[in-house]
């Protein structure tokens, strides 16, 4: 089985409808997709009424936290999504989105950069808004050549000259919420440094201490060392440990596929979910 449990679309900042990442999913030989777009769940109808035969969609969220200054995304999978409490948090902080955008709108202008809100209302094409659709906006004016480049200090990264602070949940509170709400949670990229300060061990331990299920070791920003490592701390914190392409469509070069979940923890996730269960393709349009 190959399975892509990191995958974003048009409901929050991937270029691909829901419908034609499912299409893709297939095409790239997947068995199992995760639509985990950020705090938002609104992907979920379209992706469900277009899934092919053959392919399992995986339900799921990445959810926006920060602990100690640091900001970190939590994949929640398998959720009931109609959950009170889980439903009023990532609305609390999807809701943050537009006037934080507003603002780092702003300070790029005073840096010269004449991004407006309309160019990136655009780009997000209805989608949640966030800090790729700003890095898009950059790329089409010329300033960097590349979304990924516009993650540094430089510009939009987490401390960076245009950055501006959201509403991120306490992780804590989050993975506690998830679980209320019958889910499971996997911390994404922990070590992508390009992206800002990442997470300190003895966070990641008090997560774990917490109720966090696993880690995503296998990602495209970490390189081989890093993954040995994050393994070791996984198996040191009795955690999962997962792999994904944390697809974005064009907006990022990399692939449906690149990285991996072992089918056995694959199952270990099913067995530990009680909100919602994958569902099967038997063929959409």
């Amino acid at each position: 089985m190959r399975i892509d449990l990191h995958c974003h679309s048009s409901a929050s900042d991937g270029t691909d409808t829901p419908a034609e990442l499912m299409r893709a999913a297939a095409g790239a030989g997947l068995d199992v997709v995760a639509l985990t777009d950020h705090d938002t769940t609104r992907g979920y109808a379209e992706a469900r009424a277009a899934l092919p035969e053959g392919l399992t969609l995986v339900t799921g969220a990445e959810l926006s936290c920060r602990t100690d200054g640091v900001s970190l995304h939590l994949l929640a999978y398998l959720f009931d999504p109609e959950e009170p409490a889980l439903l009023a948090e990532r609305e609390l902080v999807r809701d943050d989105r537009v006037p934080r955008a507003h603002a780092m709108i702003a300070k790029l202008d005073a840096l010269g950069v004449p991004v407006t809100w309309e160019q990136v209302e655009r780009i997000a094409a209805g989608g949640t808004v966030g800090r790729p659709h700003l890095a898009s906006a950059l790329v089409e004016l010329g300033v960097v050549p590349t979304v990924s480049d516009a993650f540094t200090p430089e510009w939009l990264a987490d401390g960076g000259r245009a950055f501006v602070e959201k509403h991120e949940s306490d992780p804590l509170e989050a993975i506690r919420l998830v679980k209320s709400a019958g889910g499971v949670t996997v911390l994404a990229h922990p070590a992508a440094a390009k992206r800002g300060r990442t997470v300190p061990q003895d966070a990641i331990a008090a997560m774990a201490a917490a109720g966090l299920d696993g880690i995503e070791a296998d990602h495209t920003e970490h390189d081989p060392a890093t993954r040995t490592r994050l393994r070791g701390l996984a198996q040191d914190l009795d955690l999962l440990v997962t792999g994904s392409s944390d697809y974005h469509g064009t907006r990022k070069t990399v692939a449906l596929g690149e990285n991996t979940t072992d089918p056995e923890v694959y199952g270990e996730i099913i067995r530990r979910a009680t909100g919602a269960f994958p569902v099967p393709g038997t063929g959409g349009a």
